[in-house]
């Protein structure tokens, strides 16, 4: 598989072990596993952010070996979903830092063309979330509307 904007093939990255059973030693039941998501999350955290603290506070090692699930497929099944999607909220956040880049540095070509690549990254993820019904069928990316939404 190649990368999107280059003309690089790249297989390179870290990957977790195939059997992705619950480990002995994890006491946590899933009932537990899910409270604490949903309570860390009600807190303003992403589902990234609230598997990295299950991981690091309570020694949770995998959400998915625990449940059978995603972390977030849990949390949209209880009610806790945010409006963007993780990801596509990323993107929007680059965005508008490489915005405020241009206001005052006009001149940067390298920044300008970035921008132009992370807009229509943006745009085809947004076409799969529109598809999956994950955002609203009107939304449509602006960079005034990036700006809102991001802060």
């Amino acid at each position: 598989m190649s990368r999107i904007h280059s003309g690089h093939k790249g297989r390179a990255g870290s990957h977790r072990p195939y059997p992705l059973t619950k480990p002995e030693w994890a006491t946590t039941t899933q009932e537990e596993l899910v409270a604490q998501a949903v309570q860390l999350s009600k807190t303003g955290l992403s589902a990234a952010q609230v598997g990295l603290n299950l991981r690091d506070a309570y020694g949770v090692p995998s959400a998915r070996a625990v449940t059978g699930k995603r972390l977030g497929v849990l949390l949209r099944e209880s009610g806790i979903s945010p409006e963007i999607p993780d990801d596509l909220q990323a993107l929007l956040k680059r965005v508008v830092h490489m915005q405020r880049h241009l206001e005052t540095h006009p001149k940067d070509l390298s920044n300008q063309r970035g921008l132009s690549l992370m807009e229509s990254r943006i745009r085809r993820l947004a076409r799969y979330y529109r598809q999956r019904k994950r955002i609203p069928e009107t939304w449509r990316y602006t960079a005034a509307a990036a700006a809102l939404q991001v802060e």
